[in-house]
C-alpha cells in the first residue's frame, strides 16, 4: 500500500508562485510514474503534469506548459511541482497520484494511476 501526503499548497496572488510537494510511503518510489492533477470548483479532475520513474519523460497539461515545472527527488522520495506565474483559473485542489504500471512511458488518463493522495489545496487570488 502506498501513501502519498501533499503539502505546499496555500493563498497566493496572481503572478506568484507556489511549490507543492508529495512525499511518497509504503513502496519502492524509484519505479513508480507519478502525476499531479487537479480539482477546480465544480469541474472534473483534469491532468496537470505527469514524470516517469527515472524523470526523464515529463509532460503537462497545456494550460499549464511552460508555467509549471515537475521534478522528483527519488533518494527522497518527493514529487514536487514548482508553479509560476499562477492564474485566478488555477485554483484547485492539487493531487498527487502514483502510477505502479509501465512506468517509462507518459500517461496522462487518471484511470492509469493506482494510488491517490489527499490533495493539497490552492487558492489564487486576482
Amino acid at each position: 500500500q502506498v501513501q502519498l501526503v501533499e503539502s505546499g499548497g496555500g493563498l497566493v496572488q496572481a503572478g506568484g508562485s507556489l511549490r507543492l510537494s508529495c512525499a511518497a510511503s509504503g513502496g519502492t518510489f524509484s519505479s513508480f510514474a507519478m502525476g499531479w492533477f487537479r480539482q477546480g470548483p465544480g469541474k472534473e479532475r483534469e491532468f496537470v503534469a505527469t514524470i516517469t520513474s527515472g524523470g526523464n519523460l515529463r509532460s503537462y497539461a497545456d494550460a499549464v506548459k511552460g508555467r509549471f515545472t515537475i521534478s522528483r527527488d527519488n533518494a527522497k522520495n518527493t514529487l514536487y511541482l514548482q508553479m509560476n506565474s499562477l492564474k485566478p483559473e488555477d485554483t484547485a485542489k492539487y493531487y498527487c497520484a502514483v502510477r505502479r504500471t509501465d512506468p517509462y512511458s507518459i500517461k496522462i488518463r487518471s484511470i492509469a494511476y493506482d494510488y491517490w493522495g489527499q490533495g493539497t489545496q490552492v487558492t489564487v487570488s486576482s
